[in-house]
């Protein structure tokens, strides 16, 4: 098992750089940023100042999309990125949360997806790609392949990420039910083109935070609330899908994974325990005992900090309980 950590940039690059010294230190093999750009900062220049201060640690967006990036502008960034740091970098993409809904966006349908999946892939390889204002190429294409994590939830993209991607970034929740059937779908994606579920890399998705000092769930319920709202690949059960109606009526994607915001108020403690892990060092340790049994080859927490605290204190405090 390895450990991830998903850094959304919403404080300055100097604090963004100290956090990604210490997840190096601590022992977290990947680090995560998410790319947000209206409500977090920039995530390829936090990708950069990342490498340049750490050594090995590997590095990948958690996660871009085709339609606020468009694909030859991913393929550049990361081509660059490569010549700073070779074979440290992930591709992390999807089809777009905050960062379209913000610019008044809707998320990309899955053929078009596919399809920017394929242009991507090709332009880093140094081919030549037809789009409908013509051909295109690039000219500074990767000497290393760039292995391309697709994240997924809904039952249709975990299928076409089971039969597309290097590696995928599973945001379903943390009860091994739901895990579960969430396997189930990439695995038959798979099988749909002669692969294997072990030829793919999966990386839970999970918030969290980790405090002996102070409550720690209502840290996560934020973040809780818009994994909730996802398509999700199982039904929710009705008191499930009461709170998923509050979430809706509340939600607004400029405090997109705020830990005030007000869609945190509707999450109750219960649901928490299916979606995050949130609480002591021993509660939290139970937690990934249990997941080490789950085949997923990463968790990746996405480090909230309890009352009174810092996200450093929630990767400290993960540390001690499994790293």
């Amino acid at each position: 098992m390895k450990y991830g950590v998903g850094l959304f940039p919403t404080e300055p690059l100097p604090k963004m750089i100290r956090l990604a010294k210490l997840s190096e230190k601590l022992g977290f093999s990947h680090i995560w940023i998410g790319d947000s750009h209206l409500i977090w900062r920039e995530a390829y220049v936090n990708m950069a100042a990342a490498a340049l201060n750490t050594s090995k640690v590997k590095i990948g967006t958690g996660v871009t999309n085709p339609l606020t990036r468009h694909p030859s502008v991913v393929a550049s960034a990361y081509a660059t990125l490569e010549e700073l740091a070779p074979r440290r970098f992930i591709v992390g993409i999807g089809l777009g949360d905050s960062s379209v809904e913000t610019m008044g966006m809707k998320p990309a349908h899955l053929d078009f997806f596919e399809k920017t999946i394929q242009q991507m892939r090709a332009l880093l390889a140094g081919e030549e790609v037809e789009l409908e204002s013509g051909k295109i190429h690039l000219k500074h294409p990767c000497k290393n392949k760039i292995p391309i994590y697709i994240a997924a939830s809904g039952p249709k993209m975990l299928e076409l990420s089971g039969r597309i991607a290097d590696g995928i970034i599973v945001l379903v929740g943390v009860a091994d039910e739901y895990l579960r059937q969430a396997k189930e779908k990439i695995e038959a994606g798979a099988k749909a083109v002669g692969r294997k579920l072990s030829d793919i890399n999966l990386v839970l998705w999970v918030p969290c935070a980790v405090s002996d000092k102070a409550p720690a769930k209502d840290a996560v319920k934020a973040h809780v609330a818009r994994v909730v709202a996802h398509p999700l690949p199982y039904v929710l059960d009705p008191k499930e899908q009461k709170v998923l109606e509050e979430i809706r009526r509340t939600y607004d994607y400029y405090h997109h994974m705020d830990q005030e915001a007000n869609h945190a108020d509707v999450i109750p403690d219960w649901l928490v325990d299916k979606f995050a892990i949130a609480g002591t060092v021993s509660e939290c340790r139970a937690q990934v005992k249990r997941l080490k049994k789950s085949g997923i080859q990463q968790i990746a927490i996405i480090p909230y900090s309890a009352k009174g605290e810092d996200r450093e204190d929630t990767l400290k405090g993960f540390a001690k309980a499994v790293l």
